[in-house]
């Protein structure tokens, strides 16, 4: 699996709470709901057409919220270029928009469409599809009960963003850097490195401007609540041997993230370690094998 993203939900009083507390774990219409949406990607082919959704106006609602409190969110905390982006994607505020609505955007832009998830994707599907301008999105919106938060991948995070990302060339670019070395390698244990390089740069990333960590991984820029944490992180700067051995969570806060200087050097940084990637990087430059714990 690989694009399973991480948001720690923040109650009225600041307190965390618990991933398995949250109702989108227990409310039965809520999940009957969230499984009809997903169901349809079982029988999916990456880059196929599929049906659009007709979202409830509790769903629309639950959109509203978590728009206006991120578009604040990042405009305090993210990077120009995730800004500059975000004014390109032109992202509804009042509503939910289609997959198919999005992805007319991205291929103007950079050549990028959606392609139906269903929640978490094995690493060579998901990776791989990035080479050929596809990712993986899912449909269905977080529980109403608390929408800052959401324990799994929605449609909130993948337009906030990921459609941010795929608006922008430079970071479409590095999408399908990663979908290229995917391509390129047979073994699980060097897709599940590359999936930690993932994570820890388009996923989580910062950049730092004017000696402030700044924003542009897609998970943090779709958490309300994690984008501004830098109270409960260690930020090293990037290096993509440490950061590939590096084990995290799925649920709760990342305790380390990397941040790199500047876009230009993120490029050339994830470039130089995609061209050389292989099924002998592991053993090459002594990276663990590790196991994601997914609680």
């Amino acid at each position: 699996m690989s694009t399973v993203r991480n948001h720690t939900p923040v109650s009225a009083s600041g307190r965390l709470g618990r991933p398995d507390q949250h109702p989108g774990r227990s409310d039965p219409a809520y999940l009957r709901r969230r499984d009809a949406l997903a169901a349809p990607a079982d029988a999916h082919r990456v880059g196929a057409p599929y049906p659009a959704v007709d979202y409830t106006e509790e769903e629309h609602r639950t959109w509203r919220v978590v728009h206006q409190a991120l578009g604040p969110a990042h405009r305090a905390h993210a990077c120009r270029a995730v800004l500059e982006a975000g004014e390109e994607a032109a992202i509804p505020g009042e509503r939910i928009p289609q997959h198919a609505e999005v992805s007319v955007h991205l291929m103007a832009r950079t050549g990028f469409a959606f392609t139906l998830a269903g929640g978490v994707v094995p690493n060579e599907r998901f990776l791989g599809a990035m080479e050929h301008g596809y990712f993986h999105a899912v449909q269905f919106v977080r529980h109403p009960a608390v929408p800052l938060y959401t324990p799994e991948p929605d449609v909130l995070h993948d337009v906030f963003g990921h459609g941010v990302h795929l608006s922008c060339p430079r970071f479409a670019r590095l999408y399908r850097l990663i979908g290229r070395a995917a391509n390129q390698v047979a073994t699980e244990e060097a897709l599940d490195i590359l999936s930690r390089v993932y994570w820890f740069t388009l996923e989580y990333g910062l950049i730092t401007e004017s000696g402030t960590p700044k924003v542009y991984g897609a998970a943090l820029l779709s958490s309300y609540g994690e984008i501004a944490a830098h109270d409960r992180r260690e930020v090293r700067e990037l290096d993509l041997r440490t950061a590939a051995g590096t084990p995290y969570r799925i649920s709760g806060y990342q305790p380390v993230l990397y941040a790199v200087r500047s876009l230009e050097h993120l490029e050339d940084t994830l470039g130089a370690f995609c061209e050389d990637f292989d099924d002998d990087t592991a053993h090459r430059l002594g990276i663990p094998a590790l196991s994601r714990d997914r609680a």
